[in-house]
């Protein structure tokens, strides 16, 4: 069922609507995931929660990148930026996202007169490195899949610069071990997946066929139009309906059944597979990316002997349990009531991918 079979007329969005309400009275209540920070937002923005069938609930999982990077981590890069050589570029995003301690962040150090740019790319912060010789310029190179391949690219730029005060402390992560790990959890109550189109159209949609073939589970991959997302919705309750769980492709105009090779060559000459630390999921082996031996000298881990602290998250926060789907962002004491844009608490309150943040704004 895919978005340009849709659509061609105002009676479509009833249509669709008609056939997952049909769909869904023969299973009973569905909870379906999305596992990607911009459908969380495209979902809330378009109100699509509202016009859903009741027993249809949408839940977000793991799928923003800066809100499950753990707090250790943040109290790692907090410490590295006290250091008067080094200037630290990042997204924007995780300059606001805070550490251990409520209210200290990137954000914070930089007022405070810090070494911290806002960057909208690595480019940014390799030409940062190459306007400020004097200093050392670490990317944190945050991200899922989809940045992985611009993060090795520049390394590689770096290298063939010989740009020696430029490093990545790399954040990467990897979708499938955590969706794994998600299923595998003893809480784990999802139904159905819409998969992330931005990853799919680096890795491929064939790599989301675990979610049929290992666990009997849906999958649609979805693109982030409303349409988009309608028509996959469709598609799950569809095959949970039918009890014919599959893999389907309904970003078909970006995303193909490989993926992207270009951009898998990249990042399998500069990465290699790592165990990783995941807010709300934990130390899940195999889910990260490591810098190559051979590029050690632009990893600010061994650069700089860097190794986070003990983790410690901040009381009453329940990012952890927003990330997994088990709790709703209305559902946490601090939301709206001390944790908010302006104010935030937790990453998934601060972050623009956010489930706390889009749930503030539109819901």
């Amino acid at each position: 069922m895919l978005y340009e079979n849709w659509f061609k007329n105002p009676g479509d969005v009833d249509l669709i609507l008609q056939k997952i309400r049909e769909y869904s009275d023969k299973t009973g209540p569905i909870r379906l995931m999305e596992v990607c920070g911009t459908h969380t937002m495209s979902i809330a923005r378009s109100g699509i929660k509202s016009i859903l069938p009741e027993n249809v609930q949408l839940l977000s999982g793991p799928g923003c990148p800066v809100c499950v990077t753990p707090a250790n981590m943040i109290d790692m890069i907090l410490a590295l930026s006290r250091q008067s050589e080094i200037l630290i570029a990042s997204y924007g995003d995780l300059l606001r996202v805070p550490g251990s301690a409520r209210g200290d962040s990137l954000l914070k150090r930089r007022a405070e007169g810090g070494n911290v740019e806002s960057v909208y790319s690595p480019v940014d912060a390799l030409r940062l490195a190459g306007e400020h010789l004097d200093k050392e310029v670490v990317f944190l190179g945050v991200g899922f899949e989809t940045t992985a391949p611009g993060t090795a690219a520049c390394i590689l730029e770096a290298a063939s610069r010989r740009l020696t005060n430029f490093s990545v402390l790399c954040l990467l992560k990897k979708t499938e071990p955590a969706l794994r790990s998600l299923i595998e959890a003893p809480d784990f109550a999802i139904d159905g997946f819409l998969c992330p189109g931005h990853v799919a159209a680096i890795i491929g949609a064939d790599r989301f066929s675990f979610l049929p073939d290992d666990y009997g589970l849906p999958g649609v991959v979805a693109g982030f139009e409303a349409a988009d997302l309608l028509c996959s919705i469709l598609e799950l309750t569809r095959m949970l309906a039918e009890k014919r769980p599959a893999l389907k492709n309904e970003y078909t105009r970006l995303v193909r059944p490989d993926g992207n090779p270009a951009a898998l060559s990249l990042m399998d000459k500069v990465f290699c597979s790592a165990p990783s630390h995941w807010r709300g999921l934990g130390y899940i082996e195999g889910s990260g990316y490591a810098i190559r031996e051979e590029y050690a000298p632009w990893d600010a881990v061994k650069k700089f002997s860097l190794s986070p602290p003990a983790a410690v998250e901040i009381p009453g926060c329940q990012c952890a349990q927003v990330i997994r789907g088990v709790t709703r962002p209305a559902d946490c004491p601090l939301f709206r009531n001390v944790c908010s844009p302006s104010g935030p608490v937790g990453p998934c309150m601060v972050s623009g991918e956010g489930a706390c943040a889009a749930a503030y704004q539109y819901e």
